[in-house]
């Protein structure tokens, strides 16, 4: 059947969120982009709110200020619909000048940012948002969070709720929130969060959170699935490298697979404009239930970041992380 004239929706037995396949090549032609980049599918997930998000992302954090432009144009050119930035990451400005450089409709676009702490409350969430859509010279966003569960989270979240309302977000969450914020979230909040971006990688494997979360209407989205670069032996683990050979994938693709094809959001950065293609490649094939058990041994149980339940890195988020 022609995947052009017909694409079937799936449900992800994990998530138990409803992915919807398309066509990168949709709004790309013209862009340079070879036959094979041209059938190449994305996964979207329907949120809590109806609107859907792609399943796989483009992360900025760290991208050097002079090449940020450049990376994230020649990532939309390549197929990536997903981009991830935030206030804290100083480059909102290099991003937005990406998204105009790529030629690509705004609307086919899914673009995140977050709120920093030193922003949390009422008032301050509403001018640092406003300052967002200045930086990246945008109308609108598709997803906002709350970049740590810090601080006047309720004073922001209510900000946050007021602008979905009015329609300058499509989708509102948080980000770093362990089970029991999520929950009393839910509770409390007139607009549940509808993302939670937390870190989620083979050496932290986050999946009784992603049940709790599930159990809400929560879409977990998962930073830091290749570690960040902080544990490059990650990238050599032998069970990755084997499963990879099987189906003639990298381990980046096999830990990106892994993750999307049990329905959690995921965000991954590169600079290489040929590891961008491979990336999305990961969504061209799927893990057995096998390879899903020898995966869940590499588990270390614990960040290779900062804890945001340890009173040290608490007082450090306040302190010597804040801008």
């Amino acid at each position: 059947m022609d995947r052009r004239s017909f694409i079937k929706r799936s449900l992800w037995a994990a998530g138990g969120m409803m992915a919807a396949p398309a066509l990168y090549a949709d709004g790309l032609s013209g862009n340079g982009l070879n036959n094979n980049q041209k059938h190449m599918t994305m996964d979207y997930v329907t949120l809590n709110n109806g609107v859907q998000m792609p399943i796989l992302g483009y992360g900025t954090l760290r991208i050097p200020a002079d090449k940020c432009a450049d990376c994230v144009s020649q990532a939309i050119r390549s197929g990536w619909r997903l981009l991830d930035t935030a206030k804290n990451y100083a480059n909102e400005v290099m991003v937005g000048e990406g998204i105009r450089r790529s030629g690509i409709d705004r609307k086919e676009l899914f673009v995140t940012s977050k709120l920093w702490l030193k922003d949390y409350g009422y008032e301050q969430a509403k001018v640092a948002f406003e300052a967002t859509l200045r930086r990246l010279q945008l109308d609108y966003l598709d997803l906002y969070l709350l970049h740590q569960p810090f601080g006047d989270v309720y004073g922001a979240w209510r900000a946050l709720e007021e602008l979905y309302e009015a329609g300058r977000i499509r989708a509102i969450g948080i980000s770093n929130f362990y089970p029991d914020r999520v929950v009393d979230f839910a509770f409390v909040n007139r607009v549940r969060p509808a993302v939670n971006q937390i870190e989620f990688s083979p050496y932290f494997q986050r999946w009784a959170d992603k049940r709790v979360n599930d159990e809400y209407g929560v879409q977990v989205e998962s930073w830091g699935p290749l570690c960040s670069g902080m544990r490059p032996e990650l990238l050599q683990e032998p069970t990755l490298v084997e499963i990879g050979k099987k189906y003639g994938k990298t381990p980046a693709q096999v830990i990106l697979r892994w993750l999307t094809q049990q329905g959690v959001v995921t965000i991954c950065k590169t600079e290489r404009p040929e590891r961008m293609i491979e990336n999305l490649e990961s969504l061209d094939f799927k893990l057995s239930v096998e390879d899903m058990t020898q995966l869940s041994k590499l588990d270390k149980g614990h960040t290779i970041a900062k804890n945001h339940r340890s009173p040290e890195d608490v007082k450090w988020f306040h302190t010597e992380a804040t801008r």
